[in-house]
């Protein structure tokens, strides 16, 4: 199974299948179909719409492979090589949390036989690697999950090359799903996003996902050795904050009496980092007095939880904040004079990942107001402007101190032509604009005057009113 640089957990799903779900709240996106789609297609009653209109980059094409799941018979890739990055634009509640879902499937688009190599960025961090080359050279599709909270009423998901982009980077399908404010809610997301590693429901033979799991989620099969039980008694999600699906807790891993019940979950060597760990665990049984048992949790021999009592109703056990490296072991050590041993349903791991910055707000609304009066703006001109600085907007040179600032606009002989727009005086950071050489035309806003840092600003050659050439020292 392969691992990102940050080890952003691949988890897939067979190509041939789909799961159907009750509609989420947010957006669900069939890259790459175009409108000849209507209004969109529908898998398993899980409804997607084409992706025009939330981004401007790239290209389309349909997989000539047949008997796809629709949703990965088209998708979107991005050819251009000057670009930075390539980004789509969600609308979102500025405040609330979502759960983005990429999905990827090659198909061989370009000719080749192997999926290329590329980064994925949401608003300003670096999410991780997508490397999908295991996966589809075993039949599967892969997909990547994060969740983060909306910091404006807009949330970018971007592509973008890196050192082993070989071919055009791509996407099969976008999704962007309102999640509860309960769920995960120990994490401070104005921080942190979390990246899923690993969810597991132990003692399933098969996904469990749509409808069971109404945000979406996925929660991908466990068994090993260890005996299998039925549950008898039916939970109610909405009781747990994180609300797992039900049907997670109607089966389970358990082993003899007296017995510890150990298990190597996640499969993979994790890097050495901070994780949210969350654990789900019920007593099987038919409900009565004697339906419980106790029992210790220890992740890699530390404590994670101590006498824990599992009733008939379920019972979560967390970390927002767990440190782990490498092979990861669960133990369960079960209570002393239990009949019965202990008993594990489900479990949740992300990786805790640190929000890699945000440009200043109103230089960010600054560009975008540029980039809508252009009318061919670079490529990249999506998502912020300045960050991650590796993939930082065509032309534009951004600070990195405690606040992100735009400084510098270097669009010299770029082809662009449109106006200037009012609101780019709001670049009070602004030392330095080269726009000579250009289509520009209209008027100059006289605000670019009162700019207190900017030295020098070039505008020469372009179809402009008034002054073309102005420098200051």
């Amino acid at each position: 199974m392969s691992l990102s640089v940050f080890l952003f957990m691949l988890v897939t799903v067979p190509f041939l299948l789909a799961l159907s779900q009750t509609g989420p709240t947010g957006y669900l996106l069939d890259c790459g179909a175009d409108q000849s789609s209507g209004g969109g297609v529908t898998v398993n009653g899980l409804r997607y719409v084409t992706d025009e209109g939330f981004t401007s980059a790239g290209n389309i094409t349909k997989l000539k492979q047949k008997d796809l799941v629709s949703i990965l018979s088209t998708l979107r890739y991005f050819p251009d090589t000057s670009a930075r990055k390539f980004c789509y634009s969600i609308p979102v509640i500025k405040g609330a949390k979502y759960l983005l879902k990429t999905t990827y499937y090659y198909g061989g688009f370009d000719g080749g036989n192997k999926p290329p190599v590329f980064d994925q960025i949401v608003d300003g961090t670096q999410w991780g690697v997508v490397e999908t080359t295991e996966d589809y050279a075993n039949g599967l599709s892969s997909f990547y999950e994060i969740i983060v909270l909306a910091m404006a009423k807009t949330l970018s998901v971007c592509l973008a090359r890196n050192p082993e982009t070989m071919s055009s980077p791509f996407i099969s399908a976008l999704e962007v799903e309102y999640l509860d404010d309960s769920l995960y809610n120990t994490t401070n997301f104005n921080k942190y996003a979390l990246s899923t590693v690993a969810r597991c429901s132990f003692g399933e033979n098969h996904p469990i996902g749509f409808p069971d799991d109404k945000f979406n989620r996925i929660w991908q099969p466990f068994k090993g050795l260890n005996p299998v039980v039925i549950s008898h008694y039916k939970v109610n999600p909405s009781e747990f904050w994180n609300v797992p699906p039900a049907k997670v807790f109607q089966n389970a891993i358990t082993t003899s009496r007296g017995k510890r019940l150990q298990i190597q979950w996640p499969q993979m060597s994790l890097s050495t980092a901070d994780y949210y760990v969350a654990l789900y665990f019920q007593d099987n049984r038919t409900p009565s007095p004697y339906s419980w048992r106790v029992f210790d949790v220890l992740v890699n021999g530390k404590k994670f939880y101590g006498s824990l009592n599992v009733t008939t109703r379920g019972v979560t056990v967390y970390s927002s904040l767990w440190p782990l490296s490498g092979q990861t072991e669960i133990i369960l050590i079960p209570g002393n004079e239990m009949p019965v041993g202990p008993v594990i349903n489900a479990g949740e791991v992300l990786q805790i990942l640190p929000l890699g910055g945000k440009t200043l707000s109103k230089d960010v609304v600054a560009m975008m107001d540029l980039a809508t009066h252009l009318n061919n703006p670079p490529p990249d001109w999506s998502g912020d402007p300045c960050l991650p600085k590796e993939n930082s907007w065509t032309g534009v040179t951004c600070s990195q101190g405690k606040f992100t600032r735009v400084v510098a606009l270097n669009l010299t002989t770029k082809g662009l032509s449109g106006t200037l727009p009012p609101t780019i005086a709001n670049l009070t950071a602004l030392n330095h604009m080269h726009l000579e050489n250009n289509q520009f035309e209209g008027p100059v806003p006289k605000s670019l005057g009162q700019l207190p840092h900017l030295r020098e600003i070039f505008l020469d050659n372009n179809n402009l009113d008034g002054q073309n050439s102005v420098t200051t020292q």
